[in-house]
């Protein structure tokens, strides 16, 4: 059933779009009441308009507090026109029914306080919401364009369907207001015993892991937009699930970093992570590391990216690559690649909770965000690492941090070596690492993400040459585990903090 549109109702904090809107809507005919600041920019545009006040004969008070919370507002949005007794009592009260109400929040995100806390928007929102039988809710700038061009197509009338999308929108918009003001309500909470996140889906993804999932990517309400809303991209296909993964594993990695780096990511691992004396000499560093899984990988730039390091990436199957800016000369280059994906990325935000399914319900940690302080590292052997062996030490630490547990890294020189990664066994994770390394971690580093359990991965590391380790402590055999270091005259350091990644 279609509804016409006779009588519209408008109360918006925004006033973007508002003249051509309402002066769209005069044309066709429909009469506009509105309120406060909304009825005098449509009275300075020679708009004509009926004060709310002059419809309930009741001013507004309590410094704007309430204006609309009145029976003829209300009872005109609520009536069920197929009732006779809803259709009675607009009769005995006087009360003139809205087929459309248009109302614009409060800006609470921006400006979070008391008085920006809205209560007759959001009851007008819900009520028209409520009773979209009758009556279309209009809850966003961005839907003025397609209501006028429905009207107008239309002889004045939106369809039932239309009614009902923005019913579900405007309901969508008042739970996202709300989890705003609880999440204000929050802010000195860590873990509240209410947790409400409100998401709107940003982008439909071709697929899940596997083509034979559905999946979408969606953000979160009312929080600074992430690098996949910003970025601009040059070339390629749609990102996938796996793609925006993996890349939100390699963009956070590099942006760490200071001096110029490179990472590369595989099924959301580092295989590939070094500094540089600038971005073309880090990929090439960052590549090396292990050259047969960064086919098909994910690299990040966290300097722009050059025409040298064009010519690098055009030899290699590359999925994606983020950089904070691009030369011309590059992207010339790497359009012959038309299936790579080339994002130009802002730095990543601050990270939120984190959250992951479970059954029935989520389990939500805090990020790992723990800033690298070597100052407080403990030197745990008799001998003490070198100054480049600290340097080392810092690296292979926050790249292990990134890496799935068990987690095993050799460092020498800035660049990473050897990755082990998500075994059940410590000792293993050190084993691929040395068969990577294939000899080139002789007088370098070595992170473990957590404590050595046994000396045995303290002989690995050995083994493949490694002279420095960092790792956190705290095993019932440290002392074993220092005495095999100080055997093999490793020097070790403990952080006191482990780094687990599931």
């Amino acid at each position: 059933m279609r509804t016409k549109v006779q009588r519209a109702l408008l109360s918006v904090y925004d006033k973007t779009g508002l003249e051509d809107f309402a002066r769209g809507l005069t044309d066709l005919g429909v009469a506009l009441v509105s309120s406060g600041g909304t009825a005098r920019a449509l009275e300075a545009a020679g708009i004509p308009v009926t004060t709310v006040e002059d419809v309930t004969g009741a001013p507004e008070i309590l410094d704007h507090r309430v204006v609309t919370l009145h029976p003829k507002i209300h009872g005109g949005i609520l009536a069920d026109r197929s009732k006779q007794s809803h259709r009675d009592d607009l009769d005995e009260f006087g009360i003139v029914p809205f087929d459309l109400v248009v109302v614009g929040l409060y800006p609470f995100t921006e400006q979070p306080g008391i008085e920006t806390i809205d209560i007759g928007g959001p009851a007008m929102i819900r009520g028209a919401a409520k009773n979209h039988a009758w009556v279309s809710v209009v809850t966003h700038v961005d839907q003025y364009a397609g209501i006028l061009d429905e009207l107008r197509r239309h002889d004045g009338t939106l369809g039932a369907d239309t009614r009902r999308r923005l019913a579900l929108d405007a309901f969508a918009s008042t739970a996202a207001f709300d989890a705003a003001i609880v999440r204000w309500f929050q802010a000195d909470e860590l873990l509240p015993e209410q947790l409400v996140v409100p998401l709107e889906r940003a982008a439909a993804l071709r697929y899940g892991e596997n083509p034979h999932q559905a999946a979408a990517r969606y953000r979160e309400k009312g929080v600074a937009p992430g690098w996949p809303d910003t970025m601009t991209q040059h070339q390629g296909k749609e990102l996938s699930f796996i793609n925006v993964l993996d890349g939100e594993a390699a963009w956070r990695l590099v942006s760490r970093f200071a001096e110029p780096a490179c990472v590369i990511v595989k099924h959301a691992n580092p295989c590939g992570v070094a500094l540089g004396a600038d971005a073309a000499d880090a990929y090439r560093r960052a590549f090396a590391c292990d050259e047969l899984s960064a086919f098909g990988g994910v690299v990040a730039l966290n300097r722009p990216l050059t025409v040298a390091v064009a010519e690098a990436i055009g030899t290699v199957l590359t999925e994606v690559v983020l950089a904070p800016a691009y030369e011309a000369g590059a992207l010339e280059l790497l359009a012959r690649k038309k299936n790579t994906r080339l994002l130009e990325v802002e730095p990543p935000g601050p990270r939120g909770l984190e959250l992951r399914r479970i059954d029935g319900g989520f389990l939500v940690q805090e990020a790992d965000t723990m800033e690298v302080d070597a100052g407080d590292w403990p030197v745990v052997t008799r001998r003490a690492p070198t100054d480049a062996q600290w340097r080392d030490l810092r690296f292979a630490w926050e790249v292990g941090a990134a890496v799935s547990s068990n987690s095993i890294v050799f460092v020498i020189d800035g660049q990473a070596v050897g990755i082990g990664a998500g075994q059940q066994s410590r000792v293993h994770s050190a084993e691929i690492a040395a068969k990577k390394a294939d000899g080139r971690a002789k007088g370098g580093a070595c992170a473990s993400d957590a404590f050595f359990p046994f000396r045995d991965g303290i002989d690995a590391a050995a083994a493949a040459g490694i002279a420095a380790v960092v790792q956190p402590g705290g095993s019932v055999r440290d002392d074993e585990v220092i005495a095999a270091a100080d055997e093999h005259g490793i020097a070790m350091v403990f952080t006191g903090h482990r780094h687990f990644r599931h």
